[in-house]
């Protein structure tokens, strides 16, 4: 039997390289193999946005990439939900296209700025999706809460894009209170100054 699709009598799939990059939905949700990271894929998967971003800001323009983000959190519902679908309809770790479209919204209200405030960014994003403090932990759980454990069936496709909004939501939390906080150590830094 295929053990690459989530059917009643298959076995949840473990993510290799071959099987990423056998769909453009799979690649686009492990951030082209970032996702496949052995330690830490959120962490490869914003490093991955990072680096995308500064290179992306050489060829287009803020409003293509405010175009690319909108774009990336609607198509985002579906490709999360459609491969945690395929992999047994969880969160997986190695999904990253949450992380990536949120970090590119921070990255787009923060630059131009320096290096240390970019490192700031990151640092802070990673925090907040890692520890997931306050609203963005309650934001997680009920998500989580609403997951159906009965993996006997394919989801409808409602589900699976309300599941998928489940995965970035989260992640957009941790991109607005990474921009809050940067925001509140600007004005504390310019008391001080």
């Amino acid at each position: 039997m295929n053990n690459q699709t989530n059917t009643p009598t298959s076995t949840v799939p473990t993510p290799s390289l071959s099987w990423v990059f056998s769909k453009p939905s799979r690649a686009l949700a492990f951030g082209l193999g970032s996702g496949l990271a052995p330690f830490a894929p959120g962490t490869a998967g914003t490093l991955w946005a990072w680096a995308a971003f500064l290179l992306g800001e050489l060829f287009l323009s803020t409003e293509a990439w405010w175009w690319i983000i909108g774009t990336g959190i609607l198509l985002g519902c579906w490709i999360c939900g459609q491969v945690s679908e395929e992999l047994g309809k969880k969160d997986f770790g190695g999904i990253v296209w949450d992380e990536l479209v949120a970090f590119w919204l921070v990255l787009i209200f923060i630059l131009p700025a320096n290096l240390w405030v970019q490192i700031l960014a990151f640092a802070l994003f990673r925090f907040f999706d890692a520890v997931k403090p306050g609203p963005i932990g309650m934001i997680d759980r009920y998500f989580k809460h609403l997951e159906n454990s009965d993996n006997s069936s394919p989801s409808s496709i409602g589900l699976i894009l309300w599941r998928g909004f489940g995965i970035i939501a989260d992640d957009l939390a941790a991109a607005f209170f990474t921009l809050l906080t940067i925001a509140l150590v600007q004005i504390g830094l310019g008391y001080l100054s």
